[in-house]
């Protein structure tokens, strides 16, 4: 199976989160919801931590999530999540959430640093004329061989290396930038760290 197709193939696998982070809460639900205060329920829209999944929660009536909150939306007993009510696009977002969303994504990158290091040390071609490493905004060819050529010398430790190493790029920045631009497009050909 050639990479291209093999790359496609590991997007297409179901994969289901176990913490996510909050993006907004509304205690009262959506704001054109017309039934009455009292019949509605609390929710809260959040960004899966491992797949980076945008999804919409019914919360607990005692609790109040605050934004950046990591909550447990996997099987089993959740302290604060009633049930996973659906999976949501970038235009189902709040605005609130949608403000959010940068902050919260540069957060979980931070936190899985390490994983994200990775993906410079490891980014392959995926056809013969586009390599994974040009797929980061603003990454162009020449950008692209001098990681290579970085990272043959030694693998990247982390993301203050990568910066030292190769001139003019912020790594954190642009995997973020990634992750937006893959949740702003979600047809977008080639997904590389959002599940679809």
């Amino acid at each position: 199976m050639d990479k291209a197709k093999q790359f496609e193939k590991q997007s297409k696998t179901e994969k289901y989160e176990d913490y996510a982070y909050v993006l907004d809460f509304l205690p009262y639900g959506h704001v054109d919801d017309k039934r009455p205060i009292h019949k509605r329920e609390p929710l809260a829209q959040v960004i899966g931590e491992k797949y980076f999944t945008l999804l919409e929660l019914s919360v607990k009536k005692d609790k109040n999530p605050l934004v950046m909150d990591r909550v447990y939306i996997g099987k089993g007993e959740r302290d604060v999540v009633n049930r996973i009510k659906r999976k949501l696009t970038y235009e189902d977002l709040t605005p609130a959430s949608k403000r959010e969303l940068p902050f919260v994504v540069e957060n979980i990158v931070k936190l899985r640093e390490g994983e994200f290091v990775e993906f410079f040390n490891k980014a392959e071609p995926i056809t013969t004329k586009m390599h994974q490493l040009e797929l980061l905004p603003g990454v162009g060819k020449k950008t692209m061989w001098a990681i290579i050529e970085e990272r043959k010398r030694e693998p990247f430790k982390s993301f203050e290396d990568v910066a030292k190493r190769v001139k003019g790029i912020q790594p954190l920045k642009l995997i973020v930038g990634r992750i937006i631009y893959e949740l702003q497009n979600p047809e977008a050909k080639y997904k590389v760290f959002v599940e679809s």
